[in-house]
């Protein structure tokens, strides 16, 4: 599970937190995943494009694992930037379609937005692109992850 502060901080200090939420995650670090924008509830990372993550080594395509990575650690960071503010989350379920392949050499972007939060789940849609196709997806994703909320201390009498 991730961690996060009790109150959140926004604008400069959520993109500088969740760039240090990416260094922490090891896959993250090595896929060389990188936080393009984050706001209340979203997210955007990059993945480059790297020959050590492809799949196919006739085509140059990058292996549909990397692609849910990206992704899943992208609808992670939209959950844990949302409003209510989840002191942390874990995957419950990601359905990821596979839409086609990404071009060889092009860095694939995952964007995802955290859209409904109930008191334990938190529930995600996230899309990838490859930077030659901003139109047409790379992969879909639709998750539930927990929420894990601070403890507040019970006051005293």
């Amino acid at each position: 599970m991730s961690e996060i502060t009790e109150h959140p901080p926004s604008g400069e200090g959520l993109l500088q937190m969740a760039r240090q939420f990416i260094e922490a995650i090891p896959h993250s670090r090595a896929l060389g995943m990188e936080i393009q924008e984050i706001a209340a509830g979203r997210a955007t990372i990059t993945m480059p494009y790297d020959l050590r993550l492809v799949g196919d080594p006739r085509s140059g395509v990058i292996h549909g694992g990397a692609v849910s990575a990206l992704m899943d650690t992208c609808c992670g960071a939209a959950v844990l930037s949302h409003p209510e503010s989840p002191a942390a989350t874990a995957t419950i379920d990601l359905r990821i379609d596979y839409m086609r392949a990404a071009r060889p050499g092009s860095a694939i972007t995952a964007r995802a937005e955290c859209y409904h939060v109930t008191r334990s789940v938190a529930f995600v849609r996230a899309t990838a692109h490859d930077d030659t196709d901003t139109e047409t997806p790379v992969a879909m994703a639709t998750g539930a992850f927990t929420i894990e909320r601070s403890r507040k201390p019970k006051a005293t009498a």
